[in-house]
Protein backbone atom coordinates (compact mmCIF):
# COMPACT_ATOMS: atom_id res chain seq x y z
CA UNK A 1 0.00 0.00 0.00
CA UNK A 2 1.55 3.71 -1.04
CA UNK A 3 1.31 6.43 0.94
CA UNK A 4 -1.70 8.42 -0.80
CA UNK A 5 -3.77 4.89 0.00
CA UNK A 6 -2.58 5.01 3.45
CA UNK A 7 -4.30 8.05 4.54
CA UNK A 8 -6.61 8.80 1.96
CA UNK A 9 -10.12 7.82 3.26
CA UNK A 10 -13.18 10.26 4.44
CA UNK A 11 -11.66 10.71 7.83
CA UNK A 12 -8.46 12.45 6.47
CA UNK A 13 -8.44 16.15 7.82
CA UNK A 14 -7.94 19.33 4.93
CA UNK A 15 -4.80 20.72 5.39
CA UNK A 16 -6.77 24.55 5.34
CA UNK A 17 -10.16 25.45 6.15
CA UNK A 18 -12.65 28.01 5.11
CA UNK A 19 -13.85 30.81 7.18
CA UNK A 20 -16.67 33.61 7.84
CA UNK A 21 -19.55 32.19 5.85
CA UNK A 22 -18.34 29.09 4.10
CA UNK A 23 -16.55 28.03 7.23
CA UNK A 24 -20.33 27.96 8.93
CA UNK A 25 -21.45 25.72 5.67
CA UNK A 26 -18.74 23.73 5.95
CA UNK A 27 -19.40 22.67 9.57
CA UNK A 28 -23.01 21.80 8.94
CA UNK A 29 -22.47 19.86 5.88
CA UNK A 30 -19.34 17.96 6.94
CA UNK A 31 -21.21 15.65 9.06
CA UNK A 32 -23.90 15.06 6.19
CA UNK A 33 -21.49 13.69 3.75
CA UNK A 34 -19.37 10.65 5.47
CA UNK A 35 -22.52 8.46 6.37
CA UNK A 36 -23.32 8.90 2.28
CA UNK A 37 -19.62 7.95 1.23
CA UNK A 38 -18.49 11.43 0.12
CA UNK A 39 -15.66 13.92 1.64
CA UNK A 40 -15.92 18.18 1.39
CA UNK A 41 -13.39 19.38 -0.46
CA UNK A 42 -14.21 23.35 -0.67
CA UNK A 43 -16.80 25.49 0.07
CA UNK A 44 -16.59 28.88 -1.77
CA UNK A 45 -18.76 31.95 -2.11
CA UNK A 46 -18.90 33.06 -5.64
CA UNK A 47 -20.85 36.38 -6.90
CA UNK A 48 -20.60 36.20 -10.71
CA UNK A 49 -24.62 36.21 -12.24
CA UNK A 50 -25.96 36.36 -8.44
CA UNK A 51 -24.67 34.96 -5.25
CA UNK A 52 -23.56 31.23 -5.83
CA UNK A 53 -22.80 28.74 -2.90
CA UNK A 54 -20.57 25.92 -4.31
CA UNK A 55 -20.11 22.90 -2.31
CA UNK A 56 -17.43 21.22 -3.71
CA UNK A 57 -17.39 17.41 -2.64
CA UNK A 58 -15.33 13.51 -3.86
CA UNK A 59 -15.65 10.06 -2.93
CA UNK A 60 -12.69 8.86 -1.36
CA UNK A 61 -11.36 7.89 -4.67
CA UNK A 62 -11.79 11.11 -5.84
CA UNK A 63 -14.85 10.22 -8.07
CA UNK A 64 -17.96 11.88 -8.07
CA UNK A 65 -20.79 11.22 -10.95
CA UNK A 66 -24.45 13.42 -11.54
CA UNK A 67 -26.32 10.93 -8.83
CA UNK A 68 -23.94 11.87 -6.35
CA UNK A 69 -24.19 15.54 -7.09
CA UNK A 70 -27.86 15.13 -6.81
CA UNK A 71 -27.84 12.89 -3.80
CA UNK A 72 -25.53 15.43 -1.79
CA UNK A 73 -28.15 18.72 -2.44
CA UNK A 74 -31.12 16.82 -1.55
CA UNK A 75 -28.81 15.82 1.57
CA UNK A 76 -27.67 19.23 2.62
CA UNK A 77 -29.57 21.75 0.89
CA UNK A 78 -33.00 21.61 3.98
CA UNK A 79 -30.94 22.30 6.82
CA UNK A 80 -28.84 25.05 4.91
CA UNK A 81 -32.34 26.29 4.51
CA UNK A 82 -33.32 25.55 7.88
CA UNK A 83 -30.14 27.23 9.47
CA UNK A 84 -30.50 30.19 7.42
CA UNK A 85 -26.61 30.85 7.11
CA UNK A 86 -26.89 33.01 3.59
CA UNK A 87 -30.30 35.59 4.20
CA UNK A 88 -30.06 36.48 0.82
CA UNK A 89 -31.12 33.89 -2.59
CA UNK A 90 -28.56 32.26 -3.68
CA UNK A 91 -27.77 29.38 -6.31
CA UNK A 92 -26.68 26.21 -4.85
CA UNK A 93 -24.28 24.46 -6.90
CA UNK A 94 -22.58 21.15 -6.49
CA UNK A 95 -19.89 20.34 -7.99
CA UNK A 96 -16.48 17.57 -8.43
CA UNK A 97 -12.95 18.74 -7.73
CA UNK A 98 -12.65 18.74 -11.95
CA UNK A 99 -9.46 17.96 -13.70
CA UNK A 100 -7.35 21.09 -11.98
CA UNK A 101 -8.46 20.31 -9.13
CA UNK A 102 -7.82 22.11 -5.27
CA UNK A 103 -5.06 20.07 -3.43
CA UNK A 104 -6.54 20.05 -0.12
CA UNK A 105 -5.47 16.99 1.33
CA UNK A 106 -2.16 15.18 2.18
CA UNK A 107 -3.39 12.30 -0.13
CA UNK A 108 -3.88 15.18 -2.91
CA UNK A 109 -0.14 15.61 -2.70
CA UNK A 110 0.97 11.62 -3.04
CA UNK A 111 -1.72 11.14 -5.36
CA UNK A 112 -0.55 13.94 -7.48
CA UNK A 113 3.17 14.18 -6.97
CA UNK A 114 5.05 14.48 -10.07
CA UNK A 115 2.26 16.68 -11.76
CA UNK A 116 2.54 20.64 -12.24
CA UNK A 117 0.97 22.84 -9.65
CA UNK A 118 0.28 26.59 -7.94
CA UNK A 119 1.04 26.62 -4.03
CA UNK A 120 0.07 29.68 -2.19
CA UNK A 121 1.88 30.09 1.56
CA UNK A 122 1.17 32.21 4.68
CA UNK A 123 4.54 32.60 4.95
CA UNK A 124 7.39 34.52 2.89
CA UNK A 125 10.06 31.38 1.39
CA UNK A 126 12.45 32.82 -0.33
CA UNK A 127 11.29 36.18 -0.74
CA UNK A 128 7.64 34.79 -1.95
CA UNK A 129 4.63 33.52 -1.43
CA UNK A 130 2.89 32.11 -4.84
CA UNK A 131 4.58 29.52 -6.14
CA UNK A 132 4.33 27.07 -9.59
CA UNK A 133 6.28 23.96 -10.07
CA UNK A 134 6.19 20.38 -10.36
CA UNK A 135 5.22 17.99 -6.93
CA UNK A 136 8.41 16.26 -5.79
CA UNK A 137 9.47 14.49 -2.88
CA UNK A 138 5.80 14.17 -1.09
CA UNK A 139 6.58 13.39 2.83
CA UNK A 140 3.90 13.33 5.84
CA UNK A 141 5.51 17.37 6.77
CA UNK A 142 5.63 18.73 3.17
CA UNK A 143 7.06 18.54 -0.29
CA UNK A 144 9.56 20.27 -2.83
CA UNK A 145 8.33 22.19 -5.52
CA UNK A 146 10.57 21.78 -9.09
CA UNK A 147 9.99 25.11 -10.63
CA UNK A 148 9.30 24.51 -14.67
CA UNK A 149 9.80 28.39 -15.39
CA UNK A 150 12.05 29.73 -13.17
CA UNK A 151 13.15 33.85 -13.41
CA UNK A 152 16.29 34.66 -13.24
CA UNK A 153 17.49 34.43 -9.26
CA UNK A 154 14.68 32.68 -8.71
CA UNK A 155 15.77 29.13 -6.46
CA UNK A 156 14.51 25.99 -8.65
CA UNK A 157 13.69 23.90 -6.34
CA UNK A 158 11.64 25.39 -2.75
CA UNK A 159 11.16 23.12 0.20
CA UNK A 160 7.36 24.08 1.91
CA UNK A 161 5.57 22.78 4.79
CA UNK A 162 1.71 21.77 4.50
CA UNK A 163 1.59 23.71 7.45
CA UNK A 164 2.51 26.88 5.57
CA UNK A 165 0.04 26.63 2.76
CA UNK A 166 -2.94 28.47 2.14
CA UNK A 167 -4.15 27.52 -0.98
CA UNK A 168 -2.97 24.60 -3.50
CA UNK A 169 -4.48 23.57 -7.20
CA UNK A 170 -3.20 21.75 -9.78
CA UNK A 171 -2.56 23.31 -13.27
CA UNK A 172 -4.19 21.75 -16.25
CA UNK A 173 -1.63 20.43 -18.79
CA UNK A 174 -1.53 17.43 -21.78
CA UNK A 175 -0.05 15.04 -19.04
CA UNK A 176 -2.78 15.62 -16.41
CA UNK A 177 -5.77 15.18 -19.05
CA UNK A 178 -3.98 12.23 -19.95
CA UNK A 179 -4.22 11.00 -16.33
CA UNK A 180 -7.47 11.94 -15.64
CA UNK A 181 -8.41 10.28 -18.67
CA UNK A 182 -6.72 6.90 -17.81
CA UNK A 183 -8.30 7.39 -14.43
CA UNK A 184 -11.80 7.63 -15.80
CA UNK A 185 -10.98 4.36 -17.81
CA UNK A 186 -10.25 2.40 -14.93
CA UNK A 187 -12.82 3.68 -12.24
CA UNK A 188 -15.59 2.98 -15.13
CA UNK A 189 -14.97 -0.61 -15.07
CA UNK A 190 -16.68 -0.65 -11.72
CA UNK A 191 -19.92 0.91 -12.16
CA UNK A 192 -23.09 0.60 -14.34
CA UNK A 193 -22.26 3.34 -17.86
CA UNK A 194 -24.98 5.80 -17.37
CA UNK A 195 -23.44 6.24 -13.64
CA UNK A 196 -19.62 6.45 -14.41
CA UNK A 197 -17.23 8.50 -12.48
CA UNK A 198 -14.91 10.86 -13.76
CA UNK A 199 -12.52 13.54 -12.78
CA UNK A 200 -13.78 15.74 -15.15
CA UNK A 201 -16.30 18.56 -13.82
CA UNK A 202 -19.76 17.58 -12.54
CA UNK A 203 -21.86 20.64 -11.38
CA UNK A 204 -25.82 20.60 -10.48
CA UNK A 205 -27.33 24.25 -9.71
CA UNK A 206 -30.04 24.66 -8.09
CA UNK A 207 -31.58 28.38 -6.82
CA UNK A 208 -32.57 28.67 -3.31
Amino acid sequence: MNEAEKISNLDEPRLFEEDGIEARVAALVIPLLKPLGFRLVRVKLLGQNGLTLQIMVERADGSLTVKDCETVSRTVSPLLDVENVIERKYHLEISSPGIDRPLVRKSDFFHWQGHLAKIETKITIDERRKFRGILTNITQDGFILSTDKAAYGEAMYTSISFCDIINAHLVLTDELIRNALKKDKDLSQQFIPEDNPTDSIQTLNFKK
